[in-house]
């Protein structure tokens, strides 16, 4: 079996007619829903892999679903403008449902990133293809001029946690979703000006209160400012965010710190107090890992990384969320799974990575 193929196939299959890729078709918690951070890197997978329909259909999807919410950021901006403290819970949503309307299940829905990582992504697919997305333009200046006013403002992390932090992989998607942003060419030049003024910031903040203090130079990634944690979603500030670089120094330290801390054998945790589903190794970052020693000029490690993925594949060649065979708390997995059952599989979010690994490595179907 090509796995390349086989992920084709299943996100190919399961993207919703309206464009939207479902994160997990069936997991009790994810069912329905879409998120843009999820689909932006599912979508990435498929656009190196020459679907550039699904890519293009589920871009649109995302550009209708954020301009049709133009009004609600204007007021939004406004308040925040006036002084007002916005709630989280008054915020754009970060999941939608595949008909693009905010979900009714509660859900820890304050989160900026990935308004960022879609804008990143649209301009990956656009530059690669050297065609535009239609309509998207309304999309991409309501969501620049959202994250240009609240980048600023603590949110949830990747994974619906800590809504008190400002967390470092939010900041480096913001600032990668801006600059994509203004690539693309459709902001005015006002707003042109301030998402810049707002990329500097980002740059600014990070190095002042982001990166760990080392003697020799060179610190870490913090996982929110302040913090001297770690987490696996720093790996993307390096590749492919580009905040820090592959071959800067804090780029190359926060790679080898994630590895040195959360990797085992080919996995990636998401951070050591981890306690979800038992805090198992991730596939997804396994990606992560993978892309950024490939880009780094090492292979070995990025094919090591890629295998391992592959390794975790159930006998039809679906990938899982997660694994469970090296848990951080083993004894917090049962919770999980009498709370929503066995762990997402498909999660559309791992065959999206696999797939950007593989094109990463020359791996095709």
């Amino acid at each position: 079996m090509s796995l390349v193929a086989h992920s084709l196939d299943v996100i190919k299959r399961l993207q919703a007619p309206s464009g939207a890729y479902p994160a997990s078709p069936t997991f009790s918690a994810y069912r329905g829903y879409s998120w843009l951070r999820d689909g932006a890197f599912i979508a990435e997978g498929v656009s190196r892999h020459g679907d550039v329909a699904g890519a293009d259909a589920f871009h649109a999807w995302c550009a209708r679903v954020v301009g049709d919410r133009a009004g609600q950021v204007d007021t939004l901006v406004s308040r925040a403008a006036r002084g007002e403290t916005v709630p989280a819970a008054e915020m754009l949503p970060t999941r939608f449902t595949l008909d693009g309307i905010d979900g009714d299940d509660d859900w820890w829905d304050f989160q900026l990133d990935g308004y960022g990582t879609w804008l990143w992504a649209l301009h990956e697919h656009h530059a690669r293809h050297g065609s535009a997305v239609a309509g998207v333009e309304k999309g991409v200046r309501t969501a620049a001029r959202y994250l240009t006013a609240f980048w600023r403002v603590p949110c949830y992390d990747w994974w619906e946690e800590h809504v008190e932090h400002r967390h470092v992989a939010t900041l480096g998607s913001i600032h990668a979703g801006l600059r994509a942003a203004i690539a693309l060419g459709v902001l005015g030049a006002a707003e042109s000006s301030a998402a810049a003024e707002a990329v500097e910031g980002v740059e600014d903040l990070v190095a002042r209160e982001g990166v760990t203090e080392h003697p020799a130079g060179g610190g870490h990634l913090r996982k929110w400012l302040g913090s001297d944690a770690v987490d696996g979603s720093l790996l993307a500030c390096v590749e492919p965010f580009g905040l820090y670089p592959a071959g800067h120094p804090v780029g190359e330290a926060t790679v080898a710190e994630v590895e040195r801390r959360l990797a085992r054998d080919g996995g990636v945790h998401r951070y050591l107090d981890d306690t979800f589903y038992g805090g198992g190794r991730w596939l997804l970052l396994a990606g992560f890992l993978g892309w950024n020693h490939a880009r780094a000029g090492r292979r070995a490690e990025a094919v090591r990384h890629l295998e391992w993925m592959a390794a975790q594949a159930t006998p039809s060649g679906d990938l899982p969320e997660q694994v469970s065979d090296l848990l951080l708390a083993p004894e917090r997995r049962q919770e999980w799974l009498d709370r929503w059952g066995p762990v997402a599989t498909p999660l559309l979010w791992s065959h999206g990575m696999y797939l950007i690994l593989a094109d990463e490595l020359g791996v095709t179907a």
